[in-house]
């Protein structure tokens, strides 16, 4: 039947910006781009951006991840602190900065696209292991 998950959509409210921002920023090769589909080069899962989203208002309540029906996405990074550094000196916004996440061998950073949909970039550590 499904043996993976062949798109990843993100609606978006300002293509250009947001192509902008996951090619020259987060450093995605571009497949192609048009004004109301774009698509990535991600390896088996396709990253593709569908224009014509209505600009939400941000609030900052805190987590955001625990939005019934919000989506987000992640990268497994080899350098978490090294990958924070390399996005903020590019302009990107995190709210959560690179943090060892007790009892999930993992240390995660959490940034926000141009219509605030979270990007977790983790590096996976050994359990028990230190910052």
């Amino acid at each position: 039947m499904f043996k993976q998950i062949d798109y990843t959509m993100i609606v978006v409210s300002d293509m250009e910006k947001s192509v902008q921002f996951y090619r020259d920023k987060i450093g995605i090769p571009l497949k192609f781009q048009s004004p109301d589909w774009t698509e990535f080069a991600t390896g088996a899962t396709t990253l593709a951006l569908h224009g014509g989203g209505t600009p939400k208002e941000y609030h900052d309540t805190g987590d955001q991840s625990k939005t019934a029906g919000a989506c987000s996405i992640g990268f497994n990074v080899d350098d978490v602190d090294k990958t924070y550094e390399e996005m903020r000196a590019k302009g990107i916004r995190f709210v959560m900065p690179p943090t060892q996440r007790e009892g999930e061998g993992i240390k995660l950073a959490v940034a926000l696209d141009p219509d605030g949909l979270p990007i977790s970039f983790a590096q996976l550590v050994a359990h028990g292991a230190g910052k």
